[in-house]
């Protein structure tokens, strides 16, 4: 076991942070408050590498390993969660599952604009009776020969608005039933596609939420990614990535709620004292250093073992569902450290906790990934 970075591992952690503390922190309150999409952040974040970071040099990306990949969602976490989701989405779901499962065509089509940020993509599974059920997919894919004719709505999209590139989640045979599924890559400007309102949320208040509707789109053959009734295993494999994905995210909320925290009570007097000098406060922070680094290993593990090429369904699973944890147990601390300035919007930690909430939610609950893990030790 080796538990040091590689040079190249540490050069890409700071490039994150730098990004973060001087492109995404200003601004970050507004963006949050007035539900401001992080447009130019995000394309300078595919500048710099950020949005291909594992799709392979040949279709423009960085070609870096997981790892590198965690290290930097934990940095630009740290400061905001809206514009890392983009991220996540991007590499975790779009450009890995075009990457791995696409053809050819495909790769060369969208990847270069998906990877270097000039475009980014969305990933649309979640429907209105169709969340941690995927396989009760009720948006349809009628086979019609050269094309399929899709009809239905999807929920909660992560860049519903602004993105280029959707691969949609539909059911082409209901008597195959999750077998009979089948992922498109769809486009806004197919007839028949049309945007809902941005979603009024809680947290993530950036980043751009949508529900898509589809009424007769055409979607050719040829955006279909891989066999007849693939779709439902696209969807699995593709989202045990995102897991890892979120889990980082769920890392860096936690890891800049505690940063600030810990900052907070070495500043902030009370009874003759620092705070941080009251065992009750320098208890919490005990905790919150104990479980951050838990959470943290466990992220590097899940990532370690995509890059070995290993099965990483229960490390992700793992790593997202103490992560999240972590990231909410963490948030609600650092607003009760901060005390009544927790509670304002200038202290940011207000923002970290409603932003911790989605990772308990998003990309599978808390309770499916129980599911994902207690299956697998019982069946040993």
């Amino acid at each position: 076991m080796d538990f040091n970075l590689t040079e190249e591992h540490l050069m890409i952690q700071q490039a994150a942070r730098d990004f973060a503390q001087n492109e995404l922190l200003p601004g970050v309150i507004e963006r949050d408050e007035k539900q401001i999409f992080p447009t130019e952040q995000i394309k300078k974040m595919g500048q710099l590498g950020f949005m291909g970071m594992m799709v392979d040099p040949k279709y423009g990306g960085s070609g870096l390993d997981a790892i590198s990949y965690v290290i930097a969602m934990e940095e630009i976490s740290k400061v905001d969660a809206s514009a890392s989701v983009v991220m996540s989405v991007n590499n975790s779901l779009v450009c890995w599952g075009l990457q791995e499962f696409g053809t050819e065509e495909q790769k060369q089509k969208y990847l270069p604009g998906l990877a270097s940020g000039e475009i980014h993509g969305a990933f649309c599974l979640s429907e209105p009776e169709a969340g941690s059920d995927a396989t009760s997919q009720k948006t349809t894919a009628i086979d019609m020969g050269d094309h399929y004719l899709v009809n239905g709505t999807k929920n909660w999209i992560t860049n519903g608005n602004t993105a280029s590139v959707y691969l949609v989640i539909a059911q082409t045979n209901t008597e195959l039933k999750h077998k009979g599924i089948n992922a498109l890559i769809m486009t806004k400007d197919m007839p028949g596609f049309s945007i809902g309102p941005k979603e009024q949320k809680m947290g993530i208040r950036g980043s751009d939420t949508h529900s898509l509707m589809f009424s007769d789109v055409k979607v050719p053959k040829e955006n279909r990614i891989g066999e007849d009734g693939f779709g439902f295993k696209f969807a699995m494999k593709t989202l045990a990535g995102g897991r890892i994905g979120i889990a980082s995210q769920a890392l860096g909320i936690a890891s800049g709620a505690y940063e600030l925290a810990l900052k907070y009570s070495k500043e902030r007097k009370a009874f003759g004292t620092e705070i941080c000098n009251h065992q009750a406060i320098a208890f919490k922070l005990a905790d919150m250093a104990v479980n951050i680094e838990a959470a943290r290993h466990l992220c590097m593990k899940a990532a370690w073992d995509k890059d070995q090429h290993k099965n990483y369904d229960v490390s992700g699973a793992m790593a997202k569902l103490f992560a999240s944890q972590v990231a909410m147990d963490t948030a609600v601390e650092a607003v009760q450290i901060h005390g009544g300035n927790g509670y304002v919007k200038e202290y940011h930690v207000e923002r970290f906790m409603r932003d911790a909430k989605i990772t308990q939610i998003y990309e599978g609950t808390s309770e499916i990934q129980k599911i994902v893990i207690s299956r697998a030790v019982i069946a040993g």
